[in-house]
């Protein structure tokens, strides 16, 4: 039969298409159950105490979508154990079906590309990387708080620590991924030759260079979840919180449903990455000083220099104080999410900016908020419960300097014990144009004003207004006057 035919042939190659007939029956088929493996319940091997890995064969789709299937066997897991030999490994690669105690894949959302590469010829599904010389190339914990799941929950502080700390499970076959990565680089930015210039930023050959590059140590860090404390942080119940998630991915991961038992999930996100200018060595001493900024990403500003925000004068801004303060024998911190568009994505952002400038009586601060509700059914979805996770990872446990204005990231940071002693505002002189609107309705509505931004009232509120759109090309005209909100004519540069 069908099944029967395809569970005893072997693909010849990775480009050869795997059989509907079999994926579809495998589940539900009486001699699928007479011809699976047995089960083998963490069979260990006597020399290393490690179990022994079952191998999935990459033609075959073995759905381990319920907790009581046959040959479902996951890897124990006790996340917040300080020893990660005892805490376990996160299983999540295809060649471990059956043994997996996490939901999801490796690589957010670019886990796609993957399965493009597959179907394209171009990866071997059975490829295990060869880590042999990825290990960071400087110290990273271990700290207090990895044994904390209130303090880490939305990444794996095990994470780098792949060869180290589990050789032992790389040695016996296992395929286990890294979802941190620790390096070092350069870093060349136009506004730090700019400060040079200008006398604000003195190279030292050591964190600065004459060329204006600076010395960076850097990490990029995946997202994985543990889902109870997840919840826990959410104010919710784990059940709704998968149920949730499940609902609105259109049912794209059941196992969030049918599998209670795998606490663990690589959700389909954006990570992000921590850069540090000076001893990373000296972040948790409290009597050293650091400089801080959490950034979240904004691609039209960021990489391409879009003024209708804040984002990178203030982001460039941060880094200027970071190399500052490493400089001064303290060492600064920039972290930087993947969360576009307040995590609502580019193309709500954009719909959002059309909205912003269509509306009657143009581009206004007084409706800055509401014409993102208006659009998305929500002003943000960053939620910052699970921002302060990198900087427990760090083992900051004091911000001597924070380059932001948000008060919901540093109540969110703060009531996880981190002390803040400074906020730090953008300069008033580094606000673009056409960002009045942005600044003047954050200020208004919470946002830490500093001594920059005093007196901020409902007048000036109403009276701060952007520029228009001309899809007639005209003339660009009034954006100084816009920038004070005395004018409503003018053209969008972006």
């Amino acid at each position: 039969d069908c099944h029967h035919h395809h569970r005893n042939k072997h693909r010849s190659s990775v480009n050869e298409p795997f059989s509907f007939c079999r994926v579809i029956m495998d589940p539900i088929s009486p001699l699928a159950a007479s011809t699976a493996r047995p089960v083998k319940k963490q069979k260990k091997d006597e020399d290393n105490g490690v179990p022994v890995p079952e191998i999935s064969a990459s033609d075959y789709v073995n759905l381990t979508s319920h907790t009581d299937a046959f040959g479902v066997d996951p890897v124990p897991i006790s996340w917040g154990h300080p020893d990660p030999t005892v805490r376990g490994p996160v299983i999540c690669t295809v060649r471990h079906s059956s043994q997996r105690n996490a939901i999801g894949a490796h690589q957010g959302s670019y886990c796609i590309y993957t399965g493009l590469a597959v179907a394209a010829g171009k990866l071997n599904p059975d490829y295990v990387p060869n880590l042999k010389l990825t290990s960071p190339v400087f110290n990273i914990g271990p700290h207090k708080s990895w044994a904390d799941p209130k303090k880490i929950s939305s990444l794996d502080p095990f994470g780098h620590l792949t060869t180290e700390a589990f050789g032992k499970w790389l040695g016996a076959g296992w395929d286990i991924r890294p979802t941190i990565a620790v390096t070092k680089a350069h870093i060349d930015l136009p506004e730090c030759r700019e400060a040079i210039q200008s006398g604000r930023l003195v190279p030292d050959g050591k964190i600065l260079l004459k060329g204006g590059q600076s010395i960076v140590a850097k990490a990029a860090i995946e997202p994985v979840w543990y889902l109870p404390e997840i919840s826990r942080r959410f104010g919710t119940t784990e059940a709704n919180l998968r149920q949730s998630i499940f609902r609105m991915t259109n049912g794209m991961y059941p196992e969030l449903i049918t599998r209670p038992d795998i606490k663990i999930f690589l959700p389909p996100i954006g990570g992000l990455t921590v850069y540090i200018w000076g001893d990373p060595d000296t972040i948790p001493d409290e009597d050293i000083e650091l400089t801080c900024r959490v950034h979240d990403e904004c691609n039209g500003s960021d990489v391409f220099g879009s003024d209708i925000c804040t984002c990178r004068p203030y982001l460039t801004h941060a880094i200027e104080e970071c190399i500052k303060t490493a400089q001064r024998g303290g060492c600064g911190l920039v972290i930087y999410y993947r969360k576009e568009g307040r995590s609502l994505g580019e193309v709500t952002k954009y719909l959002v900016y059309n909205t912003r400038k269509r509306q009657e009586g143009g581009d206004s601060a007084e409706t800055y908020f509401s014409c993102t509700e208006q659009v998305a059914g929500v002003q943000d979805t960053r939620f910052q419960a699970l921002m302060p996770d990198p900087l427990h990872f760090l083992g900051v446990t004091k911000i001597h300097n924070f380059i932001s204005m948000s008060d919901m990231k540093y109540n969110a940071i703060v009531s996880t014990g981190i002390s803040i002693v400074n906020r730090i505002e953008i300069p008033k002189e580094l606000v673009p144009a056409d960002a009045q609107v942005e600044i003047t309705a954050k200020v208004f509505h919470g946002y830490n004003a500093g001594k920059a931004y005093q007196g901020i009232d409902a007048e000036e509120l109403r009276k701060t207004v952007g520029r228009d759109y001309d899809y007639n090309g005209g003339q660009e005209k009034g954006d100084e006057k816009t920038a004070k909100g005395k004018s409503k004519s003018a053209v969008i540069k972006e």
